[in-house]
């Protein structure tokens, strides 16, 4: 790691420069005038928020590095040969560049470049900032064959680096196996899992901004969307796209997407895990197709003086057809007046009558048409045909039979029936059995790209939800099967695609973590073989020795352990997680106020005066602390449905530390750990 003034200096005056220039940029986008140029005011509307959108993109971000990283190739063909990557592409005033975009084709070799392949790079410099201020430089020299192989000192320092506040991008330190996921096509769905620290949630994120750069046009026309677990995690993601120039992505939750009645029940797991189950669709298109009635009369459509008769054979004609074809409820719905409609003009032209198109949308909108399309064809409400199912016991029978035992259909059902949409007391499962009711009647809106973070947790059902909003699109899916932690979990992700409506999605497997110290990752494997065996343990790239405490504490004592640990986290810079088991959240919330200890909720955003969080185990996943204390592993297991989740909550827990974990009990330690 290099101090050297003259260097330092140039490349600091450079930094300089590539500032004023990005402010220039800025200041020409808002010295536009679009008064001239703007046909009417819908026009001026939208040019006027594309100028605001693009003058919010140069925003020069004080606390970012505007460039981290500089390749001088060899023999490139490229205008010039040094380009300086960055977060965004900046240039002169001659329009000559001054930071490339890491995105760029010219970028690539930063990440991939290595003494095996050089790939045209003679010299790949990586910068050190400290607040913003640029501190030091690292020079690796690809094609001097004198030089080692060497891991990065300044790659390593900014992996370690504390962090207070939301989640930070990678960009400066993405891996070659990272890299290649980031880059991989539009086209396919990729499925990344990974093991706690391998960094596929901040993969998935920079592969959101590498598609918006390669395919913006396309994408800005059929948008994009990452969903992750709870509102906690995409606060604490929320700053990542931002930060790469990004300010368009749309963030949900699965509960977001199909938040079409207000839930404000919950059901038993047995029964959730029934409702989330892929065999409920089948139950749903039998329910919603059984409002279509086969006709027992003819049809009398009255037009001026003449009666044209349309026979019960020919009506059951259609409306069988319309069935054979499978499709949606409502498309075929406002098909089926059309169909007698064109009867009607047959019978028309037949008689010597030359009518046109007008005449047959005239018929198809004739009183006895619309009552025969309302009897045969009537309309479904998805809310209401869900209520029917899980308060009606016949009815539910009537469509479950031969695809839900008897026992699963007692399950469904209500103790007490709900009089109304309005009345029910919904749960998160019954939205999504809604979602996939309303599909049936109408085509959902598909994306051009999804991004499900922690997939390894939804429902077969819910993955449906969120494969319906990317039918045309693609998605990536991000997750690790170890860390499954509701009783319907996905046992595979081969399972997990079917259901998303990608089975060809190719798996990708991260297994270098470079979050998690090598020795609290080990720690925390000794579970892998009970909970999810076959799966591979994450290879730590980060020796932190001392990173591992374990202490037991008598019963009294407890409370007053894991204080005492906190205030010892709390020496070091950083942020501080104290998980625990949910039941435990309030004597140690009780605990922390008694001490004098101020402290925040999962979300929250810490700062340097506010650095501890005190976490419930259930949101624990996917948040990162750079120390953790975790209160009696026994009692995280134990509030779970059953062993095996609990294993995996605990697995969570344990592997949310980025420099040290201390692990306070007075339960024994689970059997697994031993």
């Amino acid at each position: 790691m290099s101090t050297s003034v003259e260097p330092l200096a140039r490349e600091r005056a450079h930094l300089a420069d590539s500032r004023a220039a990005l402010r220039a940029m800025r200041e020409d986008v808002e010295a536009l005038d679009i008064k001239d140029v703007t046909a009417n005011w819908v026009n001026s509307l939208v040019l006027g928020r594309q100028i605001e959108e693009r003058i919010k993109a140069l925003a020069d971000l004080s606390h970012t590095p505007l460039f981290f990283g500089r390749l001088d190739y060899l023999h490139t063909t490229q205008e010039g040969q040094r380009f300086y990557i960055g977060r965004r592409h900046v240039h002169d005033a001659d329009g000559d560049p001054m930071v490339i975009d890491w995105r760029a084709p010219v970028s690539q070799p930063f990440y991939r470049a290595s003494k095996k392949d050089p790939q045209d790079v003679g010299l790949r410099r990586r910068f050190g900032y400290t607040g913003g201020e640029l501190t030091a430089y690292e020079d690796e020299h690809l094609s001097d064959p004198a030089e080692q192989e060497r891991t990065s000192r300044l790659l390593q320092a900014e992996i370690e680096r504390p962090r207070v506040g939301p989640m930070r991008d990678i960009v400066a330190t993405i891996q070659p196996e990272q890299d290649e996921i980031v880059r991989s096509g539009l086209g396919g769905t990729v499925c990344v899992q990974g093991g706690p620290g391998t960094g596929k949630t901040a993969v998935g994120l920079h592969r959101v901004a590498y598609l918006l750069y390669a395919h913006r046009e396309r994408l800005a026309r059929t948008g994009t969307l990452v969903i992750g677990p709870n509102r906690s995690f995409l606060h604490y993601i929320e700053q990542v796209l931002p930060a790469l120039g990004e300010l368009e992505v749309q963030q949900a939750t699965v509960d977001d997407l199909v938040a079409h009645v207000e839930v404000r029940g919950a059901d038993e797991a047995a029964t959730a895990t029934v409702k989330g189950d892929a065999r409920m669709a089948e139950v749903l298109r039998r329910a919603v197709r059984s409002h279509v009635t086969l006709p027992a009369e003819p049809l009398m459509v009255v037009r001026g003086s003449r009666r044209w008769r349309v026979p019960a054979y020919e009506l059951e004609e259609m409306v069988r057809e319309l069935l054979d074809r499978d499709i949606r409820y409502g498309a075929a719905r406002d098909a089926l007046p059309q169909r007698i409609a064109h009867a009607v003009l047959v019978r028309m032209e037949q008689a010597g009558e030359a009518p046109d198109d007008r005449v047959q949308d005239a018929v198809a909108r004739n009183t006895a048409v619309k009552a025969a399309v309302k009897t045969l064809w009537p309309p479904v409400d998805p809310a209401k045909l869900v209520l029917r199912l899980l308060g009606d016991a016949e009815f539910l029978a009537e469509h479950a039979t031969g695809i839900l035992t008897e026992d699963e259909q007692k399950l469904l059902l209500w103790a007490k029936p709900a009089r109304s949409v309005k009345s029910a007391k919904w749960s998160a499962a019954d939205a999504v059995l809604i979602d996939e009711a309303k599909d049936l009647v109408e085509r959902t809106h598909s994306l051009g790209h999804v991004v499900l973070d922690e997939a390894q947790d939804l429902s077969p059902m819910q993955y449906r939800a969120v494969g319906r909003r990317c039918t045309t699109g693609s998605a990536t899916i991000l997750g690790d099967l170890a860390q499954g932690t509701t009783p319907w979990a996905t046992g595979s992700w081969a399972q997990a695609l079917t259901h998303l409506g990608k089975p060809e999605a190719v798996v990708e497997e991260l297994t270098a973590g470079f979050r998690v110290p090598r020795e609290v990752i080990a720690y925390a494997s000794l579970l892998l073989p009970h909970m999810s065996p076959g799966l591979a343990a994450v290879e730590s790239v980060r020796e932190n020795p001392g990173s591992l405490s374990i202490r037991h504490r008598e019963p009294a004592e407890l409370d007053a352990g894991v204080v005492a640990a906190c205030l010892e986290s709390l020496a070091h810079e950083g942020s501080i997680g104290l998980i625990a088991a949910d039941a435990r959240i309030e004597p140690l919330a009780e605990a922390l106020t008694a001490a004098g200890l101020s402290f925040l909720s999962p979300g929250e955003e810490t700062t340097a005066e506010s650095r501890l969080t005190l976490v419930p185990a259930s949101l624990a996943k996917g948040l990162e602390y750079d120390y953790v204390v975790l209160d009696d592993p026994a009692a995280v297991v134990d509030g779970e449905p059953d062993e095996r989740t609990g294993l995996r909550r605990l697995y969570v827990a344990l592997t949310r530390a980025v420099s040290g974990l201390t692990v306070v009990h007075s339960s024994p330690l689970p059997a697994q750990l031993a």
